[in-house]
Protein backbone atom coordinates (compact mmCIF):
# COMPACT_ATOMS: atom_id res chain seq x y z
CA UNK A 1 0.00 0.00 0.00
CA UNK A 2 1.25 3.46 -0.94
CA UNK A 3 0.16 6.02 1.67
CA UNK A 4 0.46 9.78 1.90
CA UNK A 5 0.16 11.38 5.36
CA UNK A 6 -0.46 15.11 5.54
CA UNK A 7 1.01 16.39 8.79
CA UNK A 8 1.86 13.67 11.29
CA UNK A 9 4.83 15.40 12.90
CA UNK A 10 3.63 15.08 16.50
CA UNK A 11 1.51 13.15 19.01
CA UNK A 12 -0.47 10.24 17.58
CA UNK A 13 0.24 11.37 14.00
CA UNK A 14 3.87 10.36 14.41
CA UNK A 15 2.85 7.01 15.87
CA UNK A 16 0.46 6.51 12.93
CA UNK A 17 3.35 6.93 10.52
CA UNK A 18 5.29 4.24 12.39
CA UNK A 19 2.28 1.90 12.34
CA UNK A 20 1.90 2.31 8.58
CA UNK A 21 5.61 1.91 7.87
CA UNK A 22 5.93 -1.15 10.09
CA UNK A 23 2.96 -2.78 8.37
CA UNK A 24 4.90 -2.70 5.10
CA UNK A 25 3.28 0.37 3.54
CA UNK A 26 5.34 2.83 1.52
CA UNK A 27 4.79 6.07 3.45
CA UNK A 28 5.21 9.62 2.17
CA UNK A 29 4.60 12.50 4.56
CA UNK A 30 3.82 16.05 3.50
CA UNK A 31 4.45 18.83 6.01
CA UNK A 32 6.42 22.00 6.60
CA UNK A 33 9.42 20.18 8.04
CA UNK A 34 9.07 21.08 11.70
CA UNK A 35 10.43 17.61 12.53
CA UNK A 36 12.52 15.17 10.49
CA UNK A 37 10.82 12.18 8.94
CA UNK A 38 11.18 8.84 10.75
CA UNK A 39 13.59 6.34 9.16
CA UNK A 40 12.19 4.61 6.10
CA UNK A 41 9.69 7.39 5.34
CA UNK A 42 9.76 9.85 2.44
CA UNK A 43 9.25 13.50 3.38
CA UNK A 44 7.98 16.22 1.05
CA UNK A 45 8.12 19.81 2.25
CA UNK A 46 5.11 22.03 1.52
CA UNK A 47 2.59 24.25 3.24
CA UNK A 48 -0.76 22.57 2.66
CA UNK A 49 -2.43 26.00 2.44
CA UNK A 50 -0.31 26.84 -0.62
CA UNK A 51 -2.02 24.94 -3.42
CA UNK A 52 0.68 25.58 -6.01
CA UNK A 53 3.48 24.56 -3.64
CA UNK A 54 1.60 21.42 -2.57
CA UNK A 55 0.98 20.44 -6.19
CA UNK A 56 4.63 21.00 -7.07
CA UNK A 57 5.89 19.00 -4.08
CA UNK A 58 3.74 16.01 -5.00
CA UNK A 59 4.86 16.02 -8.62
CA UNK A 60 3.37 13.03 -10.44
CA UNK A 61 2.99 10.88 -7.30
CA UNK A 62 -0.17 8.85 -6.75
CA UNK A 63 -1.31 7.02 -3.62
CA UNK A 64 -3.68 4.27 -2.60
CA UNK A 65 -4.83 6.38 0.33
CA UNK A 66 -4.24 9.83 1.81
CA UNK A 67 -4.36 10.29 5.60
CA UNK A 68 -5.06 13.91 6.49
CA UNK A 69 -4.02 14.70 10.06
CA UNK A 70 -4.11 18.49 9.89
CA UNK A 71 -7.19 19.67 7.99
CA UNK A 72 -8.88 22.32 10.12
CA UNK A 73 -11.15 24.21 7.71
CA UNK A 74 -13.26 23.83 4.57
CA UNK A 75 -10.74 26.01 2.74
CA UNK A 76 -7.97 23.49 3.44
CA UNK A 77 -10.34 20.68 2.49
CA UNK A 78 -11.12 22.39 -0.81
CA UNK A 79 -7.41 22.63 -1.64
CA UNK A 80 -6.96 18.94 -0.84
CA UNK A 81 -9.97 17.95 -2.97
CA UNK A 82 -8.44 19.70 -5.98
CA UNK A 83 -4.81 18.68 -5.46
CA UNK A 84 -5.50 14.99 -4.79
CA UNK A 85 -8.09 14.59 -7.56
CA UNK A 86 -6.74 11.78 -9.73
CA UNK A 87 -3.97 11.01 -7.23
CA UNK A 88 -5.85 8.75 -4.79
CA UNK A 89 -8.89 6.53 -4.53
CA UNK A 90 -9.36 6.99 -0.77
CA UNK A 91 -9.02 9.84 1.71
CA UNK A 92 -9.14 9.43 5.51
CA UNK A 93 -9.74 12.66 7.40
CA UNK A 94 -8.84 12.80 11.08
CA UNK A 95 -11.69 14.75 12.66
CA UNK A 96 -12.81 15.24 16.24
CA UNK A 97 -15.49 14.77 18.86
CA UNK A 98 -15.70 18.57 18.82
CA UNK A 99 -18.00 18.41 15.78
CA UNK A 100 -20.71 17.44 18.29
CA UNK A 101 -19.95 20.37 20.61
CA UNK A 102 -23.31 22.09 20.26
CA UNK A 103 -25.44 18.94 20.28
CA UNK A 104 -24.89 17.32 23.67
CA UNK A 105 -27.21 17.99 26.57
CA UNK A 106 -27.05 17.26 30.30
CA UNK A 107 -28.12 13.67 30.89
CA UNK A 108 -28.31 13.09 27.15
CA UNK A 109 -27.39 9.87 25.34
CA UNK A 110 -24.05 9.22 23.62
CA UNK A 111 -23.96 10.98 20.26
CA UNK A 112 -24.15 8.78 17.13
CA UNK A 113 -22.32 9.55 13.89
CA UNK A 114 -25.62 10.44 12.21
CA UNK A 115 -26.08 13.41 14.55
CA UNK A 116 -23.68 15.28 12.25
CA UNK A 117 -24.14 14.18 8.63
CA UNK A 118 -21.33 15.60 6.45
CA UNK A 119 -23.18 14.74 3.24
CA UNK A 120 -25.90 17.22 4.24
CA UNK A 121 -23.80 19.77 6.14
CA UNK A 122 -23.10 23.34 5.09
CA UNK A 123 -19.75 25.06 4.63
CA UNK A 124 -18.62 28.63 4.04
CA UNK A 125 -15.31 29.24 2.30
CA UNK A 126 -15.59 33.00 2.81
CA UNK A 127 -15.21 32.94 6.58
CA UNK A 128 -11.78 34.14 7.81
CA UNK A 129 -10.27 30.66 8.07
CA UNK A 130 -6.78 32.03 7.42
CA UNK A 131 -6.97 34.00 10.70
CA UNK A 132 -5.29 31.82 13.34
CA UNK A 133 -7.39 33.21 16.20
CA UNK A 134 -10.63 32.64 14.31
CA UNK A 135 -9.52 29.11 13.39
CA UNK A 136 -8.64 28.32 17.00
CA UNK A 137 -11.92 29.73 18.32
CA UNK A 138 -13.91 27.71 15.76
CA UNK A 139 -11.97 24.45 15.89
CA UNK A 140 -15.00 22.13 16.00
CA UNK A 141 -16.89 24.12 13.38
CA UNK A 142 -13.87 24.15 11.10
CA UNK A 143 -13.61 20.38 11.32
CA UNK A 144 -17.34 19.97 10.72
CA UNK A 145 -17.21 22.14 7.62
CA UNK A 146 -14.10 20.35 6.35
CA UNK A 147 -15.98 17.05 6.67
CA UNK A 148 -18.92 18.51 4.76
CA UNK A 149 -16.86 19.89 1.89
CA UNK A 150 -14.95 16.65 1.36
CA UNK A 151 -18.10 14.51 1.59
CA UNK A 152 -19.87 16.64 -1.00
CA UNK A 153 -17.14 17.76 -3.39
CA UNK A 154 -14.15 15.41 -3.23
CA UNK A 155 -13.71 13.18 -6.32
CA UNK A 156 -12.56 10.22 -4.19
CA UNK A 157 -13.95 8.09 -1.37
CA UNK A 158 -13.83 9.83 2.01
CA UNK A 159 -13.81 8.29 5.49
CA UNK A 160 -13.92 10.55 8.53
CA UNK A 161 -12.48 9.41 11.87
CA UNK A 162 -13.93 11.43 14.75
CA UNK A 163 -11.41 10.99 17.52
CA UNK A 164 -12.33 11.17 21.18
CA UNK A 165 -10.12 13.08 23.63
CA UNK A 166 -6.70 11.45 23.23
CA UNK A 167 -4.72 10.56 26.36
CA UNK A 168 -1.19 9.24 26.59
CA UNK A 169 1.96 9.50 24.51
CA UNK A 170 3.68 12.77 23.72
CA UNK A 171 0.58 14.83 24.54
CA UNK A 172 1.43 18.45 23.81
CA UNK A 173 -1.90 19.72 25.17
CA UNK A 174 -0.96 19.19 28.81
CA UNK A 175 -4.59 18.53 29.77
CA UNK A 176 -4.09 15.32 31.72
CA UNK A 177 -0.88 16.70 33.25
CA UNK A 178 -2.97 19.59 34.58
CA UNK A 179 -5.01 17.14 36.66
CA UNK A 180 -2.13 14.95 37.77
CA UNK A 181 -0.07 17.92 38.98
CA UNK A 182 -2.91 19.63 40.81
CA UNK A 183 -4.18 16.48 42.50
CA UNK A 184 -0.69 15.36 43.57
CA UNK A 185 -0.03 18.81 45.02
CA UNK A 186 -3.41 18.96 46.79
CA UNK A 187 -4.50 21.95 44.75
CA UNK A 188 -8.18 22.40 43.85
CA UNK A 189 -9.60 21.32 40.49
CA UNK A 190 -12.34 23.56 39.13
CA UNK A 191 -15.34 21.65 37.73
CA UNK A 192 -18.95 22.20 36.67
CA UNK A 193 -21.68 21.66 39.27
CA UNK A 194 -22.95 18.61 37.36
CA UNK A 195 -20.18 17.49 35.01
CA UNK A 196 -21.21 15.25 32.13
CA UNK A 197 -19.44 12.19 30.65
CA UNK A 198 -16.97 12.37 27.79
CA UNK A 199 -15.28 9.84 25.52
CA UNK A 200 -11.54 9.14 25.58
CA UNK A 201 -9.10 7.06 23.56
CA UNK A 202 -5.55 5.84 24.17
CA UNK A 203 -2.88 7.39 21.94
CA UNK A 204 -1.48 4.08 20.58
CA UNK A 205 -4.98 2.80 19.89
CA UNK A 206 -6.11 5.77 17.82
CA UNK A 207 -2.94 5.40 15.74
CA UNK A 208 -3.72 1.69 15.20
CA UNK A 209 -7.29 2.51 14.25
CA UNK A 210 -6.21 5.11 11.71
CA UNK A 211 -3.71 2.68 10.19
CA UNK A 212 -6.49 0.07 10.03
CA UNK A 213 -8.83 2.62 8.43
CA UNK A 214 -6.23 3.29 5.73
CA UNK A 215 -6.59 -0.26 4.44
CA UNK A 216 -10.35 -0.55 5.02
CA UNK A 217 -13.04 0.35 2.51
CA UNK A 218 -15.75 2.04 4.60
CA UNK A 219 -16.77 5.62 3.94
CA UNK A 220 -18.49 8.30 6.02
CA UNK A 221 -17.92 9.20 9.66
CA UNK A 222 -16.93 6.77 12.41
CA UNK A 223 -16.43 7.54 16.09
CA UNK A 224 -13.11 6.39 17.52
CA UNK A 225 -13.22 6.00 21.29
CA UNK A 226 -12.50 3.50 24.02
CA UNK A 227 -15.42 1.93 25.84
CA UNK A 228 -16.45 3.54 29.10
CA UNK A 229 -17.16 7.25 28.96
CA UNK A 230 -16.40 9.06 32.21
CA UNK A 231 -16.92 12.48 33.71
CA UNK A 232 -14.28 14.69 35.32
CA UNK A 233 -15.10 13.45 38.84
CA UNK A 234 -14.37 9.87 37.77
CA UNK A 235 -11.17 10.96 36.06
CA UNK A 236 -10.02 12.77 39.19
CA UNK A 237 -10.91 9.75 41.34
CA UNK A 238 -8.77 7.52 39.12
CA UNK A 239 -5.85 9.94 39.38
CA UNK A 240 -6.32 10.22 43.14
CA UNK A 241 -6.27 6.44 43.46
CA UNK A 242 -3.07 6.22 41.43
CA UNK A 243 -1.33 8.99 43.37
CA UNK A 244 -2.66 8.19 46.82
CA UNK A 245 -4.09 11.70 47.09
CA UNK A 246 -7.69 12.72 47.69
CA UNK A 247 -8.72 15.10 44.87
CA UNK A 248 -9.96 18.53 45.92
CA UNK A 249 -12.85 19.43 43.62
CA UNK A 250 -14.22 22.96 43.57
CA UNK A 251 -17.39 24.14 41.84
CA UNK A 252 -16.66 27.10 39.62
CA UNK A 253 -18.51 30.37 39.86
CA UNK A 254 -20.57 31.58 36.87
CA UNK A 255 -18.18 32.81 34.22
CA UNK A 256 -15.16 30.93 35.57
CA UNK A 257 -13.42 28.62 33.12
CA UNK A 258 -13.49 25.04 34.44
CA UNK A 259 -10.66 22.57 34.07
CA UNK A 260 -10.30 20.70 30.76
CA UNK A 261 -12.54 17.62 30.41
CA UNK A 262 -15.17 19.19 32.67
CA UNK A 263 -18.27 19.54 30.49
CA UNK A 264 -21.75 20.81 31.18
CA UNK A 265 -23.31 18.57 28.50
CA UNK A 266 -22.83 15.00 27.33
CA UNK A 267 -19.62 14.63 25.32
CA UNK A 268 -19.79 10.85 24.98
CA UNK A 269 -19.88 9.28 21.52
CA UNK A 270 -21.81 6.21 20.45
CA UNK A 271 -19.03 3.77 19.49
CA UNK A 272 -21.17 1.12 17.83
CA UNK A 273 -20.04 1.57 14.23
CA UNK A 274 -16.32 0.77 14.63
CA UNK A 275 -16.86 -2.80 15.94
CA UNK A 276 -19.47 -3.40 13.23
CA UNK A 277 -16.82 -2.45 10.69
CA UNK A 278 -14.38 -4.88 12.30
CA UNK A 279 -12.28 -2.91 14.79
CA UNK A 280 -12.69 -3.46 18.52
CA UNK A 281 -11.59 -0.72 20.89
CA UNK A 282 -10.39 -1.39 24.42
CA UNK A 283 -11.98 -0.02 27.60
CA UNK A 284 -10.70 3.14 29.28
CA UNK A 285 -10.17 1.15 32.48
CA UNK A 286 -7.67 -1.08 30.64
CA UNK A 287 -5.17 1.70 29.95
CA UNK A 288 -5.93 4.74 32.12
CA UNK A 289 -3.77 3.63 35.10
CA UNK A 290 -0.79 3.23 32.79
CA UNK A 291 -1.35 6.67 31.22
CA UNK A 292 -1.57 8.30 34.66
CA UNK A 293 1.71 6.63 35.64
CA UNK A 294 3.28 7.73 32.35
CA UNK A 295 2.14 11.33 32.90
CA UNK A 296 3.55 11.40 36.44
CA UNK A 297 6.92 10.18 35.19
CA UNK A 298 7.03 12.78 32.44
Amino acid sequence: MDVCVIGGSRHFGRRLIGELRDSGAAVTIVNRGSAPAPPGVTQLLADRDDEAALTAALGDRRFDVVMDQVCYSPRQAAVAARVFAGRTRRYVLTSTVEVYAELGRPGGPPLPEGAVDPSAGSFDLELPWADERFLEDHYGEGKRQAEALLAQEAPFDVATVRTAHVLGGADFTGRLAHYVERIEQGRPVLIHPAPQPASFVHEPEIARFLAWAAAADFTGPVSAASHGAMDVRELCAAIGGATGTEPVLTIGEPGELPSPFSFDRCYAMDTGRAPRLGFGFSAVADWLPYVIKETREQ
